[in-house]
């Protein structure tokens, strides 16, 4: 069962929570990030990120980045930034157009993150768990939660209408128009919370697998050299990942679509004679209408396709419609055997739509497009209930989170 913990959060004064507040810092390059942060002082990405304040040759993940970083940290907490008196819970709303979704911050288990309580459904990079890690090491604090889900609780959903009922502590609309809501929950309802969770069997990453994977690690580090952590008195310690959990039925899951530079060599008529080969094919439309479809633009035209092997729709992995596009298309015709490591082939999350897909390829940069079926959150709990890892960039969530709303000190 899910153990939650209430913790004093470390957080913007409600009169600066907006200016404060920043995308995750793995959703921009270094220069989107700059023209983020331009202007504003108290941006969290000059925490987050904070090569865009050295030169523009600096390597992201040189020293100087990580001391920079600790020097603005220090700085925003005297600028802008309090400790709360007391450990609480907080509810954190996204509301996106007429989506809306209500989750739980607080910090959860690294044991239990270890023992699978908390799933994973991704693998991890060594280089990003280094980058994170060093980060929360330098600034002794976690400063961007991981994105959970849960099977919907209605013990949960009743505090969480009850606690939201009052006056927010923060309430702002981003410049990307996405609302970010927080509310401190009272005692009653925070205590109520606790108990809710620990009947929760499985807790599951959405998104931020490298932060939990560097909690821990970060773990142990300390543990290793004997650092100290911080002592707050509120038993969310360095033993704790800062995450906010949000129930299943509210979750958005957006296209991960694909971009690929080349043909692998083959001139334009024998890669469509491939793709049709193993690909039922026909004209349009950009966007799939049902799992099992994908759309693939290629010389100014869309292009349905189905496999004509149906995948075993009992296989939660094989049967997924990014595996059927690497296994069937990517790998084969394309050559690209690792999208992890292959310059070849970039990745565009569907909030982006399919005109940036078209632009791409019609500006030369990108030689054919593919327009995925977005990826459900009950194909994600599949795949970690079996403890199996889905293919990289299955999945792109939106809204998403902002990093420096809530921080948690170790």
């Amino acid at each position: 069962m899910a153990t939650i913990y209430p913790f004093r959060a470390l957080r913007p004064r409600p009169d600066l929570a907006a200016r404060v507040a920043a995308v995750p810092y793995d959703v921009v390059n270094t220069d989107e990030a700059r023209a983020l942060a331009d202007g504003n002082p108290l941006s969290f990405l000059r925490v987050s990120r904070a090569e865009i304040e050295l030169p523009a040759s600096t390597d992201p993940h040189a020293d100087a980045v990580y001391v920079r970083a600790a020097a603005n940290f220090a700085h925003l907490r005297e600028a802008a930034l309090v400790v709360e008196d007391a450990p609480a819970l907080y509810f954190y709303r996204l509301t996106m157009g007429a989506h809306v979704q209500t989750g739980v911050a607080a910090c959860f288990s690294i044991d239990e993150y270890d023992g699978g309580v908390i799933k994973k459904h991704e693998r991890t990079r060594r280089d990003k768990e280094d980058d994170r890690t060093r980060h929360m090491m330098a600034l002794g604090a976690q400063t961007g939660p991981v994105f959970l889900t849960y099977r919907a609780s209605g013990d949960v959903a009743a505090i969480a209408s009850r606690a939201t009922a009052s006056a927010p502590l923060f309430d702002f609309t981003a410049p990307d128009g996405v609302r970010h809501t927080v509310w401190r929950a009272p005692d009653e309802d925070r205590d109520a919370a606790v108990r809710a969770f620990g009947r929760i069997p499985a807790l599951y990453i959405a998104d931020g697998h490298h932060r939990a994977a560097s909690a821990a690690r970060t773990r142990a580090e300390m543990k290793k050299t004997g650092a100290k952590g911080a002592s707050l008195g509120d038993g969310a310690d360095v033993n704790t990942v800062l995450a906010v959990a949000f129930p299943h039925d509210q979750m958005q899951v957006l296209p991960y679509n694909r971009l690929v530079k080349d043909l692998g060599g083959a001139p334009p008529a024998k890669f469509l004679a491939d793709v049709e080969q193993r690909f039922a094919v026909r004209e349009g439309p950009a966007a799939p209408s049902t799992r099992g479809e994908i759309s693939m633009y290629f010389d100014g035209t869309w292009r349905t396709l189905r496999p004509r092997v149906p995948p075993d729709p009992k296989d939660a992995i094989a049967s997924l419609d990014v595996s059927v596009l690497q296994d069937g298309l990517l790998g084969p015709v394309l050559k690209i055997a690792d999208v992890r490591t292959d310059t070849r082939i970039d990745f565009v999350g569907g909030a982006r739509g399919t005109n940036a897909l078209e632009d791409a390829v019609n500006s030369g940069a990108f030689a054919v497009a593919f327009s995925m079926f977005p990826v459900s959150v009950a194909d994600l709990m599949a795949v970690s209930d079996a403890g199996g890892i889905m293919p990289p960039k299955s999945t792109w969530f939106e809204p998403k989170l902002r990093d420096g709303l809530l921080s948690h000190l170790i």
